[in-house]
């Protein structure tokens, strides 16, 4: 089941354009090591640099490692004036809810969010990605999902992501 806001957000994603989903690759954790050490010494030692995703979670996905900087609201706007300075112009920025940069460590894409540590939906992601850590039969049937979505329009699977995170949600 999806919410109404996710039907409307999956409208503007596209119908035509296809999912490529790659095998784990292990490196990803040091790439990851390197970007948090590279935002640690811009925006200080106490930033909470999290590794998240498909190579959090050691399984198949879009060949990407996804990095969150997640934020109190009052220091959203700094931190994203200092972002901006390290990564170039955010490639989509929700006003206080998160802000996407792309960057790339030793050719491998980085996906860099700065997100609003209250906001529902990051809460909803750690709790996903908690039942997933702790749940091994769910993450397997997760990677399963990720890997039958090769070749995918990029809007079908993300429908197919969404009502599977929806699905565990409802049972975490």
């Amino acid at each position: 089941m999806l919410t109404k806001e996710q039907k409307k957000w999956l409208e503007h994603l596209s119908g035509d354009s296809k999912i490529k989903i790659a095998p784990f690759d292990p490196s990803c954790y040091e790439k990851f090591k390197k970007v948090k050490a590279i935002i640690k010494a811009k925006l200080g030692k106490a930033t909470k640099v999290e590794h998240r995703g498909a190579t959090r979670l050691g399984i198949s996905g879009q060949d990407e490692i996804d990095v969150y900087v997640p934020v109190p609201p009052e220091a959203f706007d700094e931190y994203l004036k200092y972002l901006k300075e390290l990564f170039g112009e955010p490639r989509s920025h929700y006003a206080l809810g998160r802000a996407r940069f792309v960057t790339f460590e030793e050719g491998k894409h980085v996906d860099v969010f700065l997100i609003n540590e209250e906001h529902a939906d990051w809460l909803k992601s750690a709790k996903f990605e908690s039942y997933l850590l702790s749940h091994p039969e769910a993450l397997e049937e997760y990677k399963k999902l990720k890997e039958a979505g090769d070749g995918l329009s990029v809007r079908e699977y993300y429908r197919r992501k969404l009502e599977f995170i929806n699905g565990i949600l409802a049972k975490a």
